[in-house]
C-alpha cells in the first residue's frame, strides 16, 4: 500500500516478508541491485534491522542523531541483522533506516507490528509523489490502497547518512542539511557523487525525471527560446526578464527555499503534462535544502 510521509508518499511492504518486498520491486519496476529504506515507529526499534559492528549494539552515534533529527526527513545506513531479506538491501551488508516524520506514516507501522520497507510510490526513475492523487493516477490499478495524509510538507525525499562508511558520509542530500549534521557531529562531512551501483536509493545519475527533457539554466530566466516549440519554465522565485513560455510554474512565491523544496515534484509533474518540448529550470543557491533541490533538479535533467 502507499502511505504518506513528511517527504514523499511511499509504497510500503512488510520489510520481513520477502515476496510482499518482491511485490514492491514489480510494481515499481525497480531493478534489484537498488536497495529500499527500512521505516520503523520509534528510535528503539532500530535494533529490529540494524546492528552496530561485530556483537555490538547499535552504533552510539545513532541516539543523539534520533533525538535531534527524528522523527524527521534523515535515514541512516547501519549494518543489517541478518533476519533482513537481502532484496531489502539489495544484498548489501548495511541497512537505512528512519524514523517518519508523518503522523499517519507512524500510525500505519505501529497497527502493522512490523518495520515497512519502502521506496517512493512510483514508477521506478520517474518523479516522486507528492500527494495521494499522483499516486493514484500511476498506480493505482496496481496497489492494494493508498493512505491519503494530504500534500507532503517536505516535498524532497530524506537525507541519507551512512554510519557504516569511515568516515560518515551523505550519500543523499535533503531537508536534513550537511551543516546540521556537521553540527550534531562534530565533523566534517562529504556528499557521495552519482554511481551506477548504489549503496541507497537516489544514488543512480538519472533519477526523478520527467519524460519531457529538462535543462537547468546558468541563472535568472529570460525570454523563452523561440526555435524549440513549446518551453516551460520552473522558477525560483521569478524572473522579470521571462516571458515567451507556454507554462510557468514559481517554486518559492514567499522567497525561501523550504517552500521551492516542498512544491517541487508537484511542479515537475504539472509542466510534463502540459504537452510541452522543453523544461528550463532556473538554480537556486546550493546551501541548506538548495543542494538537495539541485541533486534533484540535475538528476532530473536531460543529456545537451
Amino acid at each position: 500500500m502507499a502511505f504518506p510521509t513528511e517527504t514523499v508518499y511511499g509504497l510500503g511492504a512488510d520489510a520481513f516478508n520477502p515476496a510482499a518486498v518482491a511485490r514492491v520491486f514489480e510494481v515499481k519496476a525497480r531493478p534489484s541491485f537498488d536497495p529500499l529504506i527500512v521505516h520503523v515507529a520509534g528510535a528503539d526499534e532500530v535494533v529490529r534491522v540494524a546492528r552496530g559492528k561485530g556483537t555490538a549494539g547499535v552504533d552510539p552515534r545513532v541516539a543523539p542523531l534520533a533525538e535531534r533529527f527524528w522523527p524527521g526527513p534523515l535515514t541512516l545506513v547501519l549494518p543489517r541483522q541478518p533476519a533482513v531479506p537481502d532484496l531489502v538491501t539489495a544484498g548489501l551488508d548495511t541497512v537505512g533506516v528512519r524514523v517518519p516524520g508523518h503522523p499517519a506514516a507512524r500510525a500505519l507501522i505501529r497497527a502493522a507490528g512490523t518495520p515497512v520497507a519502502a521506496p517512493s510510490a512510483n514508477p521506478f526513475g520517474y518523479v516522486s509523489p507528492t500527494q495521494a492523487d499522483h499516486v493514484l493516477a500511476q498506480l493505482g490499478e496496481k496497489i492494494d490502497l493508498v493512505l491519503d495524509g494530504g500534500p507532503c510538507p517536505v516535498g524532497l525525499e530524506s537525507t541519507i547518512l551512512s554510519l557504516a562508511a569511515d568516515p560518515p558520509l551523505i550519500l543523499r542530500p535533503g531537508a536534513v542539511t550537511r551543516e546540521q549534521l556537521e553540527a550534531a557531529l562534530g565533523t566534517p562531512l562529504e556528499v557521495a557523487g552519482p554511481t551506477e551501483r548504489p549503496r541507497a536509493p537516489g544514488q543512480l545519475p538519472r533519477h526523478y525525471a520527467t519524460r519531457t527533457p529538462l535543462h537547468i539554466l546558468d541563472g535568472p530566466a529570460g525570454p523563452a527560446p523561440a526555435d524549440v516549440g513549446r518551453v516551460g519554465l520552473l522558477a525560483i522565485i521569478g524572473s522579470p526578464r521571462a516571458s515567451g513560455y507556454a507554462a510557468v510554474e514559481i517554486l518559492a512565491p514567499d522567497g525561501e527555499l523550504a517552500s521551492a523544496a516542498a512544491n517541487l515534484f508537484a511542479a515537475l509533474r504539472r509542466l510534463d503534462a502540459a504537452g510541452l518540448d522543453l523544461v528550463l529550470a532556473e538554480p537556486c543557491p546550493e546551501d541548506g535544502i538548495g543542494r538537495a533541490i539541485m541533486d534533484r533538479l540535475r538528476r532530473c535533467a536531460s543529456p545537451r
